[in-house]
């Protein structure tokens, strides 16, 4: 069986390179949001599967739904999609969206997890020493736990650094059981 991944990957890329060109990044990442969230709910995903609607009725109902928040180019997009049985990747389709457009702007979301709220002013200097290591503008996103002790947990895409106090004694304690 295939990835929803693989299959949505050629379609996140089309709408990426479509939108960019035309200058609509920002704007087809809000449609394709909307229209992400609205075929999440029970209701839509159980319309979406019916198989006696066509479609161009599929599409004609998310279009409605979604009426106001998507242009005529979006709405073709969505016939694509449900031409080729599609229509429930979206969300599949707006995750690889956005990491498109992150790497086309060199940016990136880094979640910073510590024991307690940081500043404004740790934060942005958290965030440009990450952005000068990771050669991108970072956008850090706080959150706090308290299970870590001390210290921060930083989570960048693929790379985890963990220097919090909760970490360090795990690792002394998997070194001590060696």
């Amino acid at each position: 069986m295939i990835n929803t991944i693989t299959l949505g990957r050629p379609y996140a890329k089309a709408a990426f390179e479509f939108a960019s060109t035309a200058g609509q990044a920002d704007a087809w990442l809000a449609m394709l949001s909307f229209s992400a969230a609205a075929v999440q709910t029970p209701e839509v995903a159980q319309q979406l599967g019916n198989p006696a609607l066509t479609s161009e009725q599929k599409v004609k109902m998310l279009a409605q739904m979604c009426s106001g928040y998507v242009d005529d180019t979006f709405i073709s997009f969505l016939s694509t999609l449900s031409s080729n049985d599609r229509l429930s990747l979206l969300p599949v389709v707006l995750k690889q969206f956005t990491v498109l457009k992150a790497e086309a702007e060199s940016t990136l979301d880094v979640e910073v997890q510590t024991a307690f709220e940081l500043t404004a002013e740790q934060l942005q200097t958290l965030a440009a020493a990450l952005s000068k290591r990771l050669a991108r503008t970072v956008q850090p996103k706080p959150v706090v736990n308290a299970a870590l002790i001390g210290g921060l947990l930083i989570r960048a895409g693929d790379l985890v650094i963990d220097s919090s106090v909760r970490g360090k004694l795990n690792k002394l304690a998997e070194a001590l059981k060696s």
